[in-house]
């Protein structure tokens, strides 16, 4: 069989669109299942593509009321006093939690421990929590530790994502529910004698 140019050309234009129409799918298919926010379908992959940090907000209420907690709110928007989430977790006690999707070369800064503090008298909660998708800076694992505040960060996400999927239930709700570390102020004031 001979092959002639138009026969070249037209095979490799219907390979290019048919390679076209697969990532097409591959990539409304994802869309959709973050739009859904399923959290037995949603991967850290899935995560790290989310438009914005609604997708992810969402995502972990669904996650948190299929971990089976109680009274699970996700605030609104742009007034939501620092809390993206409230619930009630295993010990009865009301938990806040600030969501933060950011990448690892954007570390999760003091700001994000200052606001879910700062929220918990608004929401009447014992325990303030953050959770990213990224890391932190020493700064806000100094601040989080003298005020109480628990921070999980992506290895974290990870581990109750996988034991959530591996229906180990318990064992992902004992990451959240692990005490906050603790620390005494570092805070050491340099008293002036005066003149």
């Amino acid at each position: 069989m001979i092959w002639n140019t138009t026969t070249i050309l037209t095979a490799a234009i219907l390979a290019l669109l048919l390679v076209l129409i697969v990532i097409r799918l591959v990539s409304n298919r994802r869309r959709r299942i973050r739009r859904e926010a399923n959290p037995r379908k949603i991967t850290l992959k899935d995560i790290d593509l989310m438009s914005d940090g609604s997708e992810f907000e969402l995502y972990l209420f669904h996650l948190f009321r299929e971990l089976g907690y109680e009274e699970v709110y996700q605030t609104t928007g742009s007034r939501d006093f620092g809390a993206d989430l409230v619930f009630r977790g295993l010990d009865g006690r009301r938990n806040v939690l600030q969501a933060k999707r950011y990448g690892q070369s954007n570390p999760v800064g003091l700001g994000a421990v200052q606001e879910i503090y700062a929220s918990m008298r608004y929401y009447e909660a014992d325990r303030a929590l953050v959770l990213t998708s990224g890391r932190y800076t020493e700064g806000s694992r100094t601040l989080a530790a003298v005020n109480g505040v628990k921070l999980l960060d992506r290895e974290d996400l990870e581990d109750i994502i996988h034991l959530f999927k591996s229906r180990r239930l318990d064992e992902a709700i004992a990451i959240i529910e692990e005490p906050a570390e603790f620390l005494e102020s570092p805070w050491n004031p340099k008293v002036k004698k005066a003149n």
